[in-house]
């Protein structure tokens, strides 16, 4: 999507309609024959560049896309430990059992047979952030002129953790998701699930808030008995507080017990027991997100030099990096004013896909870019409420700032955004994958 059409979006908001659905009418920019049908682009026989795509989420599938797209004779090599890719954005929706985690699988044909992106499957043991070169396990060495990390999270230790499984965060979707679906079932009518929120930033802002409605709501149904505690190392909601608000303590009241500022300081994974500043908290079922911060990857490339060293500071007119600008980072490893999530990965990618296109053909990156940020809350199994924001590069204070009249969260929640979130959804990774 371009900045016309998200300036599009931007006007649909402040005119009072629902402006995510305007990407699942827009056609995916992509070049198309006159059946209707995209054309191949296979990869350059000489290309100008050279881009090493890091990571093949929502960021690095995107990025890897539309710099085939919009790059002239650009050669793009996206590199992933998994031949694809689990979707986090839905996931919860699995614990109820409303989604298999096959919906949320998507593969990398479209892009390495319509887009002529090449693909190499491996762990990467290695990156040299000013030579552009990486090297995985087993000594292959792949070389670029660009590197574009998009590697997600990593977290943080928990002290006495030595059991992940026993207490799982399934924040990265895949088999702790399919865990944690099991242990809630299994667990007794009367019994009691502990949810823990990390504090900010984290991956998707309203995740764990969605995440625990939707809980409440299926222990309604199938646990009548059951309590839910979520414990939230933050003040006070991080985003949408009136609708979060009016869920936790209306609707759900009767399951959910919230309590703020609670920080973990250490686990019994064996006794299901969680020690924090305001004592020891046991569940049956205890779903422990822990804080987060970019892949130590990163840490050993020397690229984390921001939020205390947690995550990579970037120039986000093309996603550079500030300590070595050869090398772009973005999505969730980056450290900008944005939400970590994954439309705006998607967002950030077209950015950095359309900086590198401009830089190889000699020119500079648009100096006035916008991303448009956009999610759906599951309040209820069968309800939702959403968020949008725009932002829009600030140049006096080099950083992408929410443009107010473009920002905001529908009123309340009801079975029509619930129907909406699934088209969003598909028209999302769409445009990513396909």
């Amino acid at each position: 999507m371009d900045r016309r059409q998200l300036l599009r979006i931007a006007a649909g908001a402040v005119a009072g309609t629902n402006p995510l659905l305007a990407l699942a009418d827009d056609e995916p920019a992509r070049r198309r024959s006159g059946s209707g049908t995209p054309q191949a682009l296979p990869a350059p026989t000489r290309p100008k560049a050279r881009v090493i795509v890091l990571g093949g989420g929502m960021g690095g599938a995107t990025v890897a896309k539309y710099l085939r797209l919009w790059g002239d004779a650009v050669d793009v090599t996206l590199v992933d430990r998994n031949p694809s890719y689990t979707s986090c954005i839905m996931s919860s929706l699995v614990l109820t059992g409303q989604r298999s985690m096959s919906s949320l699988s998507f593969g990398y044909d479209h892009l390495r047979l319509r887009y002529g992106v090449r693909t190499v499957f491996g762990e990467v043991v290695a990156i040299d952030p000013v030579a552009c070169r990486v090297t995985l396990q087993g000594g292959t060495v792949l070389q670029g002129d660009r590197l574009v990390l998009a590697p997600g999270i990593a977290f943080d230790d928990v002290p006495g953790l030595t059991q992940p499984d026993a207490m799982p965060h399934a924040w990265k979707a895949g088999p702790q998701t399919s865990l944690l679906a099991r242990q809630l079932a299994a667990m007794p009518t009367d019994g009691v699930a502990v949810l823990t929120i990390p504090a900010v930033p984290y991956r998707c802002p309203p995740g764990p808030y969605e995440r625990a409605c939707l809980i409440a709501d299926w222990m309604r149904v199938r646990k009548p008995r059951a309590k839910l505690i979520v414990l939230d190392a933050n003040p006070d909601f991080v985003t949408e507080k009136d609708n979060f608000g009016r869920a936790f303590f209306d609707l759900h009241g009767r399951v959910i017990e919230y309590r703020t500022n609670v920080a973990i300081d250490s686990v019994d994974p064996t006794g299901k027991t969680l020690f924090t500043n305001g004592g020891a908290v046991r569940g049956d079922v205890v779903n422990l997100i822990p804080r987060q911060r970019a892949p130590r990857l990163l840490a050993d490339a020397g690229l984390l030099n921001a939020t205390g060293g947690r995550f990579a500071a970037v120039d986000v007119l093309s996603y550079a990096s500030t300590a070595a600008p050869s090398t772009h980072v973005i999505g969730d490893a980056s450290a900008t004013t944005q939400p970590k999530a994954g439309h705006l990965a998607n967002q950030e990618a077209k950015v950095c896909a359309d900086a590198l296109s401009r830089l190889f053909a000699g020119g500079s990156p648009d100096p006035a870019p916008v991303t448009h940020s956009a999610c759906y809350s599951t309040i209820t199994m069968t309800q939702a409420s959403w968020l949008h924001a725009l932002f829009q590069y600030d140049v006096g204070s080099a950083s992408m700032q929410p443009v107010a009249a473009a920002t905001g969260a529908s009123s309340g929640w009801n079975g029509d955004h619930f129907e909406d979130m699934g088209t969003w959804f598909t028209a999302l990774m769409a445009d990513t994958f396909a």
